[in-house]
């Protein structure tokens, strides 16, 4: 499999946004409740919205008008539409996927999405060769989907993949001071990590601070926004029971900058 393939859409166009650093002014605050309110978004991403609290995350984790922005596991592209808008036209969106999850139909949804925020792009590799421009991006989001590094399923043709090299990658495409953003499935403590992961595709959330500390960024903040304690956490969470409404912790870890 090739390591890495840059599936940019509308020919190209936002290419130059991978490689360039922007030095446009930060001036204008963010409007992250019209960025989730915007009209043309899909149905279904609009029907997430509830649970999810976009505009509540984003303005927690600091995202800025103008910045070069990281979604990492974009999947439909849920985050990446929102981020792309508030950020504005000085600011993009770059969206990574691995490319077993990529189908003709995901494709077809990305040129969609392109077409209605433009300054988006989309990065597709192999989820063992993720490779991203370094120093690129102010501001990065996982959402839902660190517990993955952790996954691997033939079925699926997933393989396995190595959370440290995942995050050496992802730590030196951050600038200096920039912010990853982390939202995911909480689960109890103990047990390995694996293991729960195959499981219940949830993860310990103090792993998931760990493995980020050790990767060089610094643990900044929390929010209780999104945590449920009526939630099982020996569910699968595709459970229907809890689908959509598990616990999950929403943690700011920022790039130090020296």
């Amino acid at each position: 499999m090739r390591s890495s393939k840059l599936f940019l859409l509308a020919l190209g166009a936002a290419a130059s946004t991978m490689a360039v650093a922007r030095t446009a002014p930060k001036a204008a605050p963010v409007d992250y409740a019209a960025a989730v309110a915007a009209s043309d978004r899909p149905a279904d991403a609009i029907k997430l919205d509830e649970s999810r609290k976009p505009a509540e995350v984003l303005r927690f984790m600091g995202l800025k008008r103008g910045d070069r922005a990281l979604d990492l596991f974009t999947g439909s592209g849920y985050y990446a539409e929102i981020m792309a808008r508030a950020v504005g036209p000085t600011g993009s969106v770059t969206a990574w996927e691995p490319s077993n999850f990529v189908s003709d139909k995901s494709k077809g949804e990305w040129t969609a999405l392109h077409g209605r925020v433009p300054n988006t792009a989309i990065l597709i590799s192999s989820a063992t060769s993720v490779s991203l421009p370094a120093d690129a991006f102010d501001f990065a989001m996982i959402h839902l989907n660190y517990h993955d590094t952790y996954w691997e399923s033939a079925k699926y043709g997933f393989p396995r993949m190595d959370p440290e090299a995942f995050l050496r990658s992802v730590y030196q495409s951050i600038k200096p001071g920039g912010v990853i953003a982390v939202v995911d499935h909480a689960a109890s403590a103990g047990g390995d990590t694996r293991a729960v992961v195959d499981k219940l595709h949830r993860i310990d959330p103090a792993t998931a601070k760990a493995d980020f500390e050790r990767a060089g960024f610094v643990f900044e903040a929390q929010s209780d926004m999104l945590r449920n304690p009526a939630d099982d956490h020996s569910k699968l969470v595709f459970d229907p029971s809890i689908r959509g409404n598990t616990d999950r912790f929403v943690y700011r870890f920022r790039k130090p900058k020296h």
